[in-house]
């Protein structure tokens, strides 16, 4: 009987052990993430209906409360930006909890930062009603309207425009997108109708921590041999004047699947290739073959030099995927992965990174949203500066490969993308997707990544649509870029 009694006892005390480390955890070691997590609207019911600080846009806002003339819920969240910045805003819901800056920002929206300590102290000696802080951003409205606008109706894309120097996003937006009012509403009969109407459109689907141009992880095609390219230089084994193989097609190690070169330039003229021209046409082979000199750890250790599988910093204040390098490939495998397909992977920013980086001397930045936080007295609580997130190459390394992306533009397949008197330097890619259209047609995700001046750069942009075919991806990547080049260059 006592050994039964000892037992139970145990047992009891096991219980309560784990019942105060699981209240601790909560409380303590979890209460910040738990905070953050976008579907827990507990905090946020305790909130909803103060008024929170805005985010803005040269000065106006693009989120901000509003009072509600409700006397039970005093103010209501609302989104002048819409559709137009709902991928950065995110949405602030009481039934679906919060995403974008609305959940990241939320400490210093609602004035709850450490940063804030003595706003907070004076509101409460003067009887005040909490208020947040202002959140101005580095997005240019102009650009940002011009880019959304480019992005045709019923087209899944996406755009980043960033200043290659200081990390600034000018622009970030993709398509389809949504109004969060709609889910901001404090009907929420109406919100959980309009969620379900808003994902059921293909290319949007809230439930995910990220998407668009942030999240969006997509077969870069052959914008990753901009990573092949540096890794091949930095080897030792190559230079500026080193001659590739480039036969019209090449048997995939140990299968006998064909890798075609590029048709759409004019890779097949030559069956050997230097690297400027390799680059001016998109060809297939030469980079296979570097790869597959190189192996993948070579290739690899490049690609996360650039940012692939590593974070984007702390001042892009909003979830992220970073782009991937598959591992354990095969020869066949390696030979995909270097033409960016294959388990190749890249969000729109990664791809930016890594353009950023060449056009910065090899130096990436930390990509940066938050131009500025104001207190509600005004006062200026902080400006973020530009910070370097990593070294992706040598100055040398990027400079030669600004000379083959300037001839992509100038004498190559990119030529839509060029600006009168200005030296543009590019670099498409088009990623098979496996699948055809109503009319036969192959459907691929197009992109085009770039900067202006190449001498001096000042803004670096990367589009990518997609599910379209070869011709509607030319029309709609390359002549989007220059339109984009052309309006921050002329500011």
């Amino acid at each position: 009987m006592n050994q039964a009694i000892r037992n139970a006892w145990i047992a009891i005390a096991v219980m309560f052990a784990l019942i105060l480390g699981a209240i601790s955890y909560v409380q303590v070691i979890g209460a910040d993430d738990l905070n953050k997590n976008s579907w827990n609207n507990r905090a946020i019911l305790q909130t909803f209906c103060q008024e929170r600080g805005p985010i803005l846009v040269a000065g106006k806002p693009i989120a901000q409360s509003v009072a509600s003339g409700n006397d039970t819920c005093k103010f209501q969240r609302t989104f002048p930006g819409k559709d137009l910045y709902a991928g950065i805003t995110g949405f602030y819901s009481n039934v679906y909890g919060s995403s974008g800056l609305e959940n990241t920002m939320n400490s210093t929206l609602t004035g709850r930062s450490d940063e804030l300590l003595m706003d907070r102290i004076r509101q409460l000696f003067l009887g005040e009603q909490p208020q947040g802080a202002s959140v101005e951003l580095t997005i240019d409205p102009a650009i940002q309207k011009l880019a959304y606008d480019l992005i045709p109706d019923g087209q899944r894309g996406s755009i980043v425009v960033t200043n290659p120097k200081t990390g600034a996003i000018i622009a970030m937006v993709s398509k389809p997108s949504y109004d969060p009012n709609l889910i901001a509403t404090q009907d929420q009969a109406a919100a959980s109708a309009a969620m379900q109407k808003i994902q059921s459109q293909q290319g949007i689907n809230l439930n995910q921590g990220v998407s668009g141009p942030t999240g969006a992880l997509l077969a870069p095609g052959s914008v990753f041999k901009l990573v092949d390219t540096a890794a091949a230089l930095a080897s030792g084994k190559y230079n500026k004047d080193s001659v590739l193989p480039n036969p019209a097609q090449m048997t995939l190690p140990g299968t006998n699947t064909q890798l075609p070169n590029y048709a759409g330039g004019n890779c097949y003229t030559r069956d050997k290739a230097d690297f400027a021209f390799a680059l001016e046409q998109s060809c297939n082979t030469p980079f296979a073959s570097i790869a597959l000199d190189l192996g993948q750890d070579a290739i690899g250790k490049q690609a996360a030099a650039f940012g692939y599988g590593q974070d984007a910093g702390d001042q892009l204040h909003l979830d992220y995927s970073p782009g991937v390098w598959p591992q354990k490939l095969n020869q066949a495998q390696l030979a995909q992965s270097a033409i960016g397909q294959f388990d190749v992977k890249a969000s729109p920013l990664q791809i930016a990174l890594v353009t950023s980086a060449i056009a910065n001397g090899g130096v990436q930045m930390k990509p940066s949203l938050v131009k500025s936080i104001t207190g509600s007295d005004l006062r200026v609580v902080s400006e973020p500066k530009p910070e370097v997130l990593r070294t992706s190459t040598t100055p040398d390394i990027a400079r030669q490969i600004t000379e083959w992306m300037t001839d992509v533009v100038s004498q190559g397949i990119a030529g839509a993308a060029a600006v009168p008197g200005v030296k543009v330097a590019g670099k498409t890619g088009t990623a098979e997707l496996g699948v055809t259209d109503s009319k036969g047609q192959m459907l691929n995700n197009s992109w085009f990544t770039g900067f202006a001046p190449a001498d001096n750069p000042q803004v670096q942009v990367t589009v990518v649509m997609e599910g379209v075919d070869i011709y509607q991806g030319a029309a709609l990547t390359s002549p989007t870029a220059r339109k984009i080049f052309e309006a921050v260059l002329n500011k």
